[in-house]
């Protein structure tokens, strides 16, 4: 099993804005992030650490601005804490401790009532194509 951790050389490559996202807790623009119309099969890991966070097949539209999704792959994964700025709860990545946004329980019923609205600055998308090369094949199915 992969070691996932807050990694020094992955913070410095990142972006101004995943870096105000990730370490500042900020926010991106609503409409505005890179993976809010993606619909490629695949997952999606926190930028900083690599921890596999969110799969395409619980993603939906939720028509919010920001990636949405029902569940994480693994709960385990995932910090949800009260944010009283945002009076929300904020959701934050275990092993790389980054800022990912906030989970709210207005997500479809069916699937559990829950939407995480995510920055698209915090993750990187792993294609299914290539997951297994890149070390995550046990999340291809």
């Amino acid at each position: 099993m992969p070691i996932y951790r807050k990694n020094p050389d992955a913070i410095s490559r990142l972006s101004r804005e995943q870096y105000r996202v990730t370490q500042q807790a900020a926010t991106e623009l609503p409409g505005t992030g890179k993976y809010l119309h993606n619909k490629e099969p695949g997952i999606y890991v926190d930028v900083v650490s690599g921890e596999p966070l969110f799969a395409s097949s619980d993603k939906f539209d939720s028509g919010s601005g920001w990636p949405s999704f029902t569940k994480a792959i693994h709960i385990a994964n995932v910090n949800e804490r009260p944010d009283p700025r945002e009076g929300s709860t904020e959701v934050r990545s275990v092993h790389g401790d980054s800022h990912l946004g906030h989970v709210f329980s207005d997500g479809p019923e069916d699937c559990g009532g829950l939407r995480y609205c995510i920055n698209s600055a915090a993750l990187r998308f792993i294609h299914r194509d290539d997951m297994e090369v890149e070390g995550y094949a046990a999340y291809l199915d």
